[in-house]
């Protein structure tokens, strides 16, 4: 059974590897999937067209009544977006908001965050929580800005997205976080369509008052709350290892300062050393799927272990476990493979390649202020980050 608060992630990565390419693993609430933690066979899996993400059509035990909305992942298989869509209908949510996350676009927001991340580096606290006051508000400040999020809703909206992150959530706790965060998503699209701006959520507005067939207002809803539920956490983790690894590995920021390595290779590598998402669910296999000899059968839940695939010494060697930026292999899968390759990976690799540089030339003598060892580690497997940062400067 997976740990539901995550205490040991890369321990149980290494076990679920050891067991071979895939292992049947139980999740909270009793609820099976097959955990794939080999690299390759994730990799192949991510690509293969036998395997889907819609729940409604290809999951036997959501077809069967062995899942209800209490499951307290209920929400990840359940939403209407392209995250959990097929084939044609992932190709058309897909398209309404890809034109946004181009490499252009993208480019162009670069002096939009430097300017977030240059306000609260003036406004950053000594001692401060580096994980509080930066690494988590930068990516809340972009991605509202991008959807035109007005101030009294960005509250409500990271405290749901916190809990839809914990896996330890009682069915109580998350029913009632879906039922407030869709109420929420729905404010939101209430306000824009009054005041409509230039913004993505104005934009995905047009799309559906204009053209009934482009999006259903649950997909509206639902594809909100997609991109600000996964639009901040992922980097928010990113940040947070990134600041962690570097101030607990002096050797390595001295090569980056000398020039010796590349904000990039610190991104790459701390995207595979530590998934800021470990597992993802859910896929679903819509025929038998035969691999090495075990057969995952059709209609079973498949789970993607991001964090133990990004570690599988098939294909990292013996440092896989390692901090180790600039290695020759920088291959990871923590933005995903194939067609539901994150929309939204050039943007979090431009928040990190910007606010990486800006804290740590700004403050030069930054340091832990407790030992790497009390560093706490948020209690989920669905999240890969720290409660705090303890530092000073």
């Amino acid at each position: 059974m997976l740990d539901a608060e995550g205490v040991d992630i890369h321990g149980e990565g290494a076990r679920i590897r050891a067991r071979g390419p895939i292992a049947l693993v139980e999740m909270p609430g009793g609820v099976r999937a097959w955990a794939v933690g080999e690299a390759a066979t994730l990799r192949a899996l991510l690509a293969d067209p036998r395997v889907s993400k819609d729940a409604r059509r290809h999951w036997g035990a959501l077809a069967r009544g062995e899942v209800s909305e209490e499951w307290p992942l209920f929400l990840w298989v359940s939403v209407r977006n392209m995250f959990t869509a097929y084939g044609a209908e992932h190709r058309r949510l897909r398209s309404l908001t890809a034109s946004a996350f181009t490499a252009r676009r993208t480019a162009a927001l670069r002096p939009e965050i430097e300017r977030i991340t240059a306000d609260l580096l003036d406004a950053l606290p000594n001692p401060a929580d580096l994980r509080a006051h930066y690494a988590y508000p930068v990516p809340i400040e972009v991605i509202c800005r991008l959807f035109g999020v007005p101030d009294d809703l960005r509250a409500g909206i990271k405290e749901t997205v916190d809990v839809v992150f914990d896996s330890a959530a009682t069915p109580e706790v998350a029913v009632a976080n879906a039922q407030r965060m869709y109420g929420l998503f729905e404010e939101l699209v209430a306000h824009k369509r009054e005041r409509p701006g230039d913004d993505l959520t104005s934009s995905l507005i047009a799309a559906r008052d204009e053209d009934d067939g482009a999006l259903t207002e649950p997909e509206l809803i639902d594809t909100l709350r997609l991109f600000l539920t996964a639009g901040h956490e992922t980097t928010v983790n990113l940040l947070d290892h990134a600041i962690t690894a570097l101030l607990t590995h002096p050797d390595q920021l001295r090569r980056v300062r000398a020039g010796d390595l590349t904000w990039s290779d610190v991104v790459e590598e701390t995207l595979r050393w530590q998934a800021p998402v470990p597992y993802l669910p859910l896929r679903y296999a819509t025929e038998d799927i035969a691999i090495d000899g075990v057969t995952i059968p059709r209609g079973d839940a498949i789970l993607a272990a991001y964090a133990a695939a990004n570690r599988d010494h098939a294909l990292h060697g013996d440092t896989a476990d390692v901090f180790e930026p600039g290695r020759p292999h920088q291959q990871h899968h923590s933005f995903g493979h194939g067609v539901h390759h994150c929309i939204g990976a050039p943007l979090a690799r431009l928040e990190a390649a910007i606010a990486l540089p800006a804290l740590f030339d700004r403050f030069p003598d930054l340091e832990l202020a407790v030992s790497p060892a009390e560093l706490a580690r948020l209690r989920t497997f669905l999240s890969n980050g720290h409660t705090a940062i303890p530092a000073r400067y």
